[in-house]
Formats: C-alpha cells, structure tokens, sequence
C-alpha cells in the first residue's frame, strides 16, 4: 500500500545535493549575461534573454507556481480506486502537482513494479530502497482500474527494477496486452527505465505495439552524470532512437525538467539530441524540490521562455508538439499530445 512518508523509519539515502553555484550552475551573472552575446541569433540567446527575467529563488514561489487544491468527487473516487486494487500512482509517490486536476479529468499515470527503485535521481521523490517481489497479477489489476475509469487514454510509468534479469519488461509488455483485452480501443503510453540499453528488453515492450513509447533525458547533457548517475545521457538517447528503430511508425516521446542549474545555451542542445533521436513529442516543466535532501532549485523559469522553447521546438526542430510550461509534467495532457503526433 502507498504511503505518504517514504522514510518512515530515517533510513532513506538520497544523492548528495547537487550544488548549482559558480562552475556547475546557471546562476552565475556572468554566464548569463554572456550568452545573448556569444549566441545572439539562435534560440539559445533568446532563450537566455528570457533567462535573464527569470524570478530570483526565495523562500515563495512564483504565482504561477501556485496550484490550489481542488478535491471533488472524481479525485475522491480515483484515490479510493487506487488504494482499493492496491495499485501505485506516480500522481501520488513523485508529489505531482498537477494530481488535482488530472484526478478530477479522470486521468492518472499508474506506477508498476512496486514504489521503490533501484536508483536515486537528484530530483525525483520515489522511495529509494531494495524493491519487493515482482507482482505478477499487477497488469490485470492495472487494466481492470483502466475500465473501471473509463479512460480512453492510459500513461504507465514505473520504477527502475535493476534487479530483475530483464528489467521488468515482461510486466511492460504484459501491462499493454491487459489494457487491450480491457478496453479495447485504449491508447497506452509506456514510461520505462532505460533497461540498462538492452536491445532485447526494449524490443520485449516494443513487441506489444505500445501507442507512444516514452523514456525521459531529463536535463543537460554537462549535468547529467550527477543528477541522474545510474542513467546514461547518450544510453537515453540510444534507448529512444532503438525503439523507434525497432517498430517503424513507433511514436516516442521525452522530457526535459528545467531550474536544475542548467546554462541557458544547454536547453537548445539537449532539445537538438532529443530530435536527432527521432523523437515524436517532447515536454518541458519547472523542477520543483520535493524534500530538503534533494537538488535544490536553481531559478524559477518563466512561461514566456517556456513558450520560445516551445515556439523553436515545432517550428525550427520539427517536434510534432511540444508541451512546455511550468507546471508541465511527462504525462500531463497525455492523449492530446498523441493527437496531435498521430495527426503530424
């Protein structure tokens, strides 16, 4: 069953805080300033100028970082569903802000493989510890909430399974197939770890012809190894551009989280990878601190450079959409996002 403290008994071991000042942040005035000049006509000088509005980090967050929380009967009725079916929501274990109005939509992004990972990423608050016994009846159960909500559209993420000979692809792979069976006409959006880049185990959730294939890059390529150390930059990008390869017409997806101490002229480059990777769709949200242990925040990004970063995205990369704003999360607005895609 979920539960809300994830340390409940002070054992919980998170990465070391990631500092963001001088060398390895973007908070350096100096660097700011210095990248309109050095990239005056590319996004990334736009994309700095707007950099440079953006709200000094105090102890309150920006308006438009202010979600109110709505709890109607819908989002009663779905938490009820989840603890009933013993099922795991990233909603709810990553602290999702978002999870108010996804909830009374009647959308949710299901957690398989339990709610504890193998890995430890400086931004993320999903429990860190040794993962329980893989739960074989778990897509079932998965699929039966699916009809039980009616959704027409369903997100799937999960934990990185590290000890499993094939990362929990089966599960995967099987969790599509139950959806199916379900609700027949579902689209499903599969958010797995990287499978350590084995061919064979993406290939085993290809295989279920799953309607968008996500992987996350997450941040720049210069913070990558200490914000994601157990990731790969260029494994991510592999994984992505082997699922693509492995069923043509497969549309694949990825997300970059911003305010971790990235340098302005680095949004563009990673942007620039992504779609050099054949990625679909992209999105891009503000990180927010989930707990005093983790990275802290390195500047609050504003919606005016989220909407150039959107803007050079389609027009500029080709990106079918982007989805860029600051409360923007991987699964947010989800089926649209596959429109879209399947209508470019």
């Amino acid at each position: 069953m979920p539960n809300s403290d994830h340390n409940p008994h002070k054992r919980r071991l998170y990465l070391p805080i990631v500092r963001t000042d001088g060398e390895a942040g973007s908070r350096s005035a100096v660097a700011l300033a210095g990248a309109p000049e050095a990239l005056a006509t590319t996004h990334a000088a736009r994309s700095a100028g707007c950099a440079q509005t953006a709200v000094p980090i105090s102890g309150r967050r920006p308006e438009w970082l202010r979600v109110k929380a709505r709890i109607g009967p819908n989002y009663a009725e779905l938490k009820g569903m989840m603890r009933g079916l013993d099922l795991h929501t990233v909603c709810e274990e990553a602290g999702c802000p978002n999870i108010y109005e996804c909830w009374e939509d009647r959308e949710a992004t299901f957690l398989i493989l339990g709610d504890r990972c193998t890995r430890r990423c400086g931004f993320c608050d999903v429990m860190t510890a040794k993962p329980s016994a893989v739960d074989e009846e778990e897509p079932e159960r998965i699929a039966s909430a699916v009809r039980s909500m009616g959704l027409r559209h369903v997100v799937i993420t999960g934990v990185a399974r590290d000890d499993l000979p094939d990362g929990g692809a089966h599960v995967w792979a099987e969790c599509i197939r139950a959806v199916r069976r379900a609700v027949p006409g579902c689209s499903v959006e599969v958010l797995p770890a990287d499978f350590k880049g084995g061919r064979r185990d993406v290939a085993t959730v290809i295989e279920a012809e799953p309607d968008v294939f996500a992987h996350n890059l997450e941040t720049v390529r210069r913070l990558h190894p200490r914000i994601r150390p157990a990731f790969g930059y260029d494994r991510s990008l592999d994984v992505l551009r082997m699922a693509g390869d492995l069923r043509p017409g497969q549309i694949t997806k990825s997300n970059l989280i911003l305010g971790m101490g990235e340098r302005p002229e680095e949004v563009p480059e990673a942007m620039h990878d992504i779609r050099d990777a054949g990625v679909d769709l992209l999105t891009m949200g503000q990180y927010l601190q989930p707990t005093k242990f983790h990275l802290p925040v390195d500047r609050w990004v504003t919606p005016e450079e989220f909407e150039a970063h959107a803007r050079f995205g389609m027009e500029e990369l080709g990106f079918a959409h982007v989805e860029a704003g600051p409360l923007v999360r991987s699964s947010y607005h989800a089926g649209r996002q596959l429109a879209r895609a399947a209508a470019g």
